[in-house]
């Protein structure tokens, strides 16, 4: 029964939308506590309090829910049509994460999760699924490698052979018991290409992150001001970074994304920072609704749009940057101030 089921399961889910499937026990993963006890006694997490309050279930995916048998972990593409990394040279334009590029895939991902849940519900009645997508205490990367989806490449990313680093992953727990897959095993060699692109050396050695100098945690997860000397290294981007996982060579075999969901809006590719800059809190909110950017709300955005500014070497967008010299937010005022005094050293 268990073969069966786990083939239809695996067909059905590919129907769905899924590009891959894989399970695996929720115990498959015991490494993963004392790895992150080590990346939190180092203050790797910065400002992200919710890793230490919730370490106990993300450090051991059997106690989230003791009655789960089986972790069912799905991947679905969000690659690129475009080179994501060539708005970087356009400096007066912003470099916005791929997949923020239109709706957010958390509820994406979670519907169609959902519906491979209630299937499967019905072909086994009276078992139970939870369902998850990375707002959860879940190591799904850890738990996508014990199934079998891909491995963490060096900069702690999920790559896949058969579908490039370019996916998100999803997560049913369920009290089904099914047949686990073979772990996956690491195929990085001796390749360091994301490791050597990162703009803030944000990995203190292979197969390590410093989220506290990660541009996706930066310009998402940190609150306040960004510490000056790492304002330089931001570029252009403003919310998130794909560096490392662009420059990864196993993209040549990256999934086509099917979901025109992740399809990028063409006003987000490469938006003008001047237009952006001036965002109030309702344009901001029209401007991303149903985007995962809405989030983190018009002041920490703004805020990265002016470092953004401040990095531009356009002096046209110095007065841009002074309207807001005074923003009733003091971390969006001192934003504009840096950009201004460093629009002011090209100037001058």
């Amino acid at each position: 029964m268990s073969g069966a089921l786990k083939q239809n399961l695996t067909t059905y889910a590919l129907e769905a939308g899924f590009a891959k499937v894989g399970i695996c026990r929720p115990d498959a993963v015991p490494e993963i506590a004392a790895r992150l006890d080590a990346f939190l006694a180092d203050g790797r997490h910065g400002q992200m309090a919710w890793m230490e309050e919730r370490k106990h279930w993300r450090g051991n995916p059997a106690a989230l829910w003791p009655e789960a048998r089986s972790v069912i972990m799905l991947a679905e593409p969000y690659t690129p049509a475009h080179d994501p990394l060539a708005v970087l040279e356009q400096r007066d334009h912003a470099a916005i994460s791929v997949y923020a590029q239109n709706r957010d895939y958390h509820d994406v991902v979670k519907k169609r999760l959902k519906r491979v849940g209630r299937w499967l519900l019905e072909q086994v009645p009276g078992e139970q699924i939870k369902v998850f997508v990375d707002t959860a205490p879940v190591m799904e990367k850890p738990l996508a490698q014990a199934a079998g989806l891909g491995w963490q490449g060096k900069h702690t990313n999920l790559l896949s052979r058969d579908l490039g680093s370019w996916f998100f992953l999803g997560a049913i727990f369920t009290t089904i018991e099914l047949e686990p897959n073979t772990a996956e095993y690491e195929h990085c060699g001796s390749c360091t290409a994301c490791l050597d692109i990162c703009p803030t050396k944000a990995f203190p050695a292979p197969f390590q992150l410093d989220a506290r100098r990660c541009i996706s945690y930066l310009t998402i997860e940190h609150h306040g001001p960004v510490a000056e000397e790492l304002r330089p290294m931001l570029g252009n981007r403003i919310y998130g970074c794909d560096d490392c996982l662009a420059a990864c060579p196993w993209n040549k075999f990256a999934a086509t994304a099917q979901e025109v969901k992740y399809a990028a809006r063409p006003d987000l590719i490469a938006p003008r920072l001047a237009d952006l800059a001036v965002l109030d809190d309702s344009a901001f909110r029209a401007l991303f609704s149903g985007s995962p950017i809405k989030r983190i709300g018009r002041n920490r955005f703004v805020r990265n749009v002016l470092y953004a500014i401040g990095n531009s070497n356009d002096e046209t967008l110095r007065p841009v940057a002074q309207q807001l010299a005074e923003d009733p937010d003091e971390t969006v005022a001192d934003a504009a101030r840096w950009a201004v005094g460093r629009l002011d050293r090209v100037s001058s």
